[in-house]
């Protein structure tokens, strides 16, 4: 597995590379076919663009060589429950690893950007530079051609043009890396120490910059077009080329995604805008027509990864989970405990998205697993609170008689590693329902503590909670099965906060 890893790496970063060779007079000179082999290329249904397609396969043929990363991905779930104690033996390496812990730490807790660490951030201005670098050799090698444009055009207005024009390339880079952070079930992101959850941030942000980049693009085209008198142009449909009217249908529809995906769209009406981002099947679509298929294909292995992973976990969302049982809490939470094989393991605050076809076919929500492969090697649980609609008519049914719940199940996801076991001493504060990663980190530590010579981290757990029935939450941190000298064997201290009673209750230990 090291060495097919080894591999998806050299194709990724040789992917790379074609993307800061591609703006550059070298790969212009390059890439510019002869006359006899344009003849040959220039087929009757691609026209122009036979040549560029052809160049694009062959320089861009590592958008074929990923779908190892997804057989991969398959494999490593096929094998898994032959694979236990592999899995077992690759956990604790992983819990103890302490590279790069500086690079990790965080160095920006903006709230509009989250928490950002020093690798991200040197990831990010290695970004911005190719981007940079793009914009400026795309605009000096094109610069070094303008006697080319039309007879009468003043110089400034087709360098205006072609600034337009070179600021949609750019764009495309911001595109071609824009699934990949959305891709849950990909290998790529744990050979950066990134997970499907963590790495939401990235699509976000490459989604702002590519509509801030496609935005300038259309606007630039717009004003070009109404200062040279060709303004006709934005009802053109070329066969052959460039298809105006694409780009046109292509920019609403993203501007209808970007609008919507804003932080108050999301936290109010979250349905708009997970159903208005499904317009990104005909933007894929509109795409494609205005730029052809040479420059699609430059963008096509992120695309590649995300319709395979969004096929993968379709066919997972086909079958159905086993509910073992149903907790009801007084605060109003359910703790969903499931059966799973011994064989799957996942770490603390790993993720669980849940569909029940009786209340939604379509709505799938991500719970926090708060249950522990150490403890429970045979069952997985979450936890859900009643506070939306979907969450109180599961409450309904669960606590109405009922023979059985049908459930699906997409996951989990989470991080490679239990990087939190490295610590002397663990300082968890959370509020109301955020204690549920917290909970899988106990339970985590609880088997751990009672091997000789083992030695875990301390745990001070501060939960502050709106009401006196939320502190029935922290029955949670035992499994049904569990008993008191679990979590006593555990150097664990809790100190429950009540809002409702102003004051802090007694720390128990």
């Amino acid at each position: 597995m090291r060495v097919f890893r080894l591999v998806f790496l050299v194709v990724f970063l040789g992917w790379l590379m074609s993307w800061i060779m591609l703006p550059t007079k070298l790969y212009k000179n390059r890439r510019t076919p002869s006359a006899k082999l344009d003849s040959k290329l220039n087929s009757t249904y691609f026209a122009a663009q036979g040549c560029l397609i052809a160049i694009a396969k062959l320089l861009h043929k590592s958008s074929a060589l990923f779908f190892p990363c997804r057989f991969h991905s398959c494999l490593r779930v096929c094998l898994s429950p032959f694979t236990e104690e592999a899995g077992k033996a690759k956990l604790q390496k992983c819990c103890y690893k302490k590279s790069f812990v500086l690079l990790k730490t965080s160095s920006n807790c903006d709230g509009s950007f989250g928490i950002v660490t020093a690798m991200e951030l040197a990831f990010a201005a290695m970004f911005i530079a190719l981007l940079i670098w793009s914009l400026a050799n795309y605009l000096y090698v094109n610069f070094g051609h303008l006697y080319m444009h039309k007879v009468g055009e003043k110089v400034w207005k087709a360098k205006f043009r072609s600034v337009s024009l070179r600021l949609g390339y750019v764009g495309n880079i911001c595109w071609a890396f824009l699934f990949f952070p959305v891709t849950r079930g990909s290998s790529i992101l744990p050979l950066v120490g990134l997970t499907s959850e963590s790495s939401i941030k990235y699509h976000i942000w490459l989604g702002h910059l590519s509509m801030i980049l496609f935005a300038a693009h259309t606007v630039g085209f717009i004003i070009y077009w109404a200062m040279t008198n060709q303004m006709a142009l934005m009802l053109e449909w070329s066969q052959t080329w460039v298809s105006n009217v694409a780009g046109e249908i292509a920019i609403v529809l993203a501007l209808a995604m970007w609008v919507t995906s804003s932080y108050r769209m999301r936290l109010k009406v979250f349905e708009v805008f997970f159903y208005t981002h499904q317009l990104y099947i005909l933007y894929i679509v509109f795409y494609l027509l205005h730029v052809g298929a040479a420059y699609f294909c430059m963008i096509l292995p992120g695309i590649f990864l995300f319709i395979i992973d969004r096929y993968l976990r379709f066919l997972q969302s086909q079958r159905r989970a086993r509910l073992e049982s149903a907790r009801l809490l007084p605060c109003g939470s359910i703790e969903l405990t499931f059966s799973k094989s011994p064989g799957l393991y996942y770490n603390p605050t790993s993720i669980l998205f849940l569909n029940v076809p009786s209340i939604s076919k379509l709505q799938w929500h991500p719970y926090t697993i708060s249950s522990s492969c150490n403890m429970e090697q045979d069952k997985l649980s979450v936890v859900v609170k009643r506070l939306g609609s979907w969450s109180q008519k599961l409450y309904q049914e669960i606590s109405s008689p009922l023979e059985r719940l049908e459930v699906s199940v997409e996951g989990p996801y989470g991080p490679a590693s239990s990087h939190f076991l490295r610590h002397e001493l663990l300082v968890l504060v959370s509020g109301g329902s955020g204690i549920t990663p917290f909970i899988s980190i106990i339970r985590e530590i609880m088997p751990e503590s009672s091997k000789p010579n083992c030695q875990v981290p301390r745990v001070l757990l501060v939960c502050a909670f709106k009401n006196a029935a939320d502190l029935a939450m922290l029955d949670l941190l035992l499994p049904i099965n569990g008993t008191p000298a679990n979590i006593s064997q555990c150097s664990c201290k809790l100190k429950p906060i009540s809002q409702e009673r102003k004051s802090s209750l007694s720390q128990i230990t």
